[in-house]
């Protein structure tokens, strides 16, 4: 029997093996591309199968103490636990999306057609209906674990509660929701009160949450949101808009957005001045999607492929302003990126903060006297970010000038945005 795509079974199957990619290292978003790829998937069936595999991940410490404690030995096939732990999700919700014995039975037909795992659905069964048979019991006794109960591991756990011991339980808990759909509208080519206006004749409701940050009622597909094909908006979270301000470009001025991709802040920056450009990244893969931001929104930059820690490709002349969107852990963002906490380990804040040390001491010297250096991290860590920056100050002779600091993801209805960090820095002029 083939499986229907808009079938549960479809998409706890594709889920299920994205997550299993995850499990040896892949990025969710990557993992998913590599299901489609190989996948009949329709539209539909593509946003099915990645709504349940964000949720999954969101739910992925629980979902393993059930599993372990349902199981007398943990599975050996990879796609085995991540099937079993996508239908744990389904069925351990507070508000189900489907009935308990749906999941179950689709569960099993999803193990049933897919021929590694074939013999293993009667185990598929039998864990998923002793789940149900037992479901307060399991919850209550996996939730005495910490990993179980937030849904970190417990080193991010022990991480989070040390570096922000008043609001850890608000920033984990922001964590693991859904985050919202936040617009930046186009100054060049429209405003906010009539991109509203626009946004009520479409059936849509959205609210100003910045100078030309729009958050919208309910979260769509990019293919449906007004105005965003013909560059009126571009999705880009309430936090990150700040970057463009900060650094105060003016027409004329020669820019370097330094780790450009995706191209968010450098379309930011043009939209508000006709600056010279400059927009870095050292994957070449990455910087497409920088040229495909810059074609919708019909402005200019010059793309060079190069790490920002050495100077290669540098020509030289030097810039008035330079926004460092330095490597880091990515801890600001995980509401995005569930997968991140599972695919992160407990060193690599220390090495990711060895090379952005590299590469700010390396854009120091490419900054005009009197320029501006802009440190931007989307992380939670202080030695990724307000420790770095300490320490690039104790370095170079500068300015520290105003700037936000550590932003944090609390998910509330006056912060709601990213776990972003900031910090300014001004040559002297002599």
């Amino acid at each position: 029997m083939t499986l229907k795509p808009d079938s549960l079974a479809f998409a706890l199957s594709g889920a299920a093996e994205a997550l299993a990619f995850v499990e040896s290292g892949t990025a969710l978003p990557k993992a998913l591309g590599l299901v489609f790829e190989s996948s009949r998937a329709t539209h539909g069936a593509r946003g099915a199968i990645q709504d349940l595999a964000y949720r999954s991940m969101r739910n992925w410490g629980l979902s393993q103490a059930l599993l372990a404690a349902l199981s007398n030995q943990p599975p050996q096939q990879a796609k085995l636990k991540t099937l079993l732990c996508c239908a744990l999700t389904l069925v351990s919700e507070t508000t189900p999306s489907y009935a308990p014995h749906t999941v179950v039975d689709q569960a099993v037909v999803a193990a049933e057609n897919d021929p590694d795992l074939a013999r293993a659905k009667g185990m598929v069964n039998a864990v998923l209906r002793r789940f149900l048979r037992e479901r307060d019991s399991l919850l209550t006794e996996a939730r005495r674990s910490e990993e179980a109960q937030w849904n970190y591991p417990q080193w991010w756990i022990d991480k989070t509660r040390a570096a922000w011991p008043d609001q850890w339980q608000a920033i984990l808990s922001a964590g693991n929701l859904a985050p919202p759909l936040t617009l930046r509208v186009n100054q060049r080519k429209t405003s906010v009160a009539d991109y509203l206006a626009l946004l009520h004749t479409e059936g849509m409701e959205g609210k100003q949450v910045g100078p030309f940050a729009v958050k919208l009622a309910q979260a769509v597909p990019v293919a449906r949101i007004p105005g965003f094909a013909n560059g009126l908006v571009s999705v880009q979270d309430a936090a990150a808009q700040l970057a463009a301000p900060l650094l105060d470009a003016v027409d004329g001025m020669r820019v370097l957005d330094a780790c450009a991709a995706p191209g968010g802040k450098t379309g930011h920056m043009l939209e508000a001045a006709t600056l010279e450009m400059v927009a870095l990244d050292h994957d070449a893969l990455r910087l497409e999607r920088v040229t495909q931001n810059l074609q919708r929104l019909q402005l200019q930059a010059q793309l060079i492929t190069g790490d920002a820690s050495l100077r290669h490709w540098w020509d030289g002349q030097p810039f008035d302003r330079i926004l460092a969107d330095l490597p880091c852990t990515a801890s600001g963002i995980v509401r995005r990126h569930p997968d991140i906490r599972w695919l992160r380990r407990p060193k690599d804040s220390a090495q990711l903060a060895r090379q952005s040390a590299q590469i700010l001491d390396n854009l120091w010297q490419m900054l005009k006297p009197s320029g501006k250096l802009l440190i931007v991290t989307c992380s939670l860590w202080p030695e990724e970010s307000a420790l770095q920056a300490q320490a690039f100050a104790a370095r170079h002779t500068c300015i520290r000038l105003d700037a936000p600091g550590q932003l944090l993801p609390l998910a509330t209805a006056d912060q709601d945005g990213d776990g972003l960090f900031y910090a300014l820095f001004q040559k002297p002029s002599v």
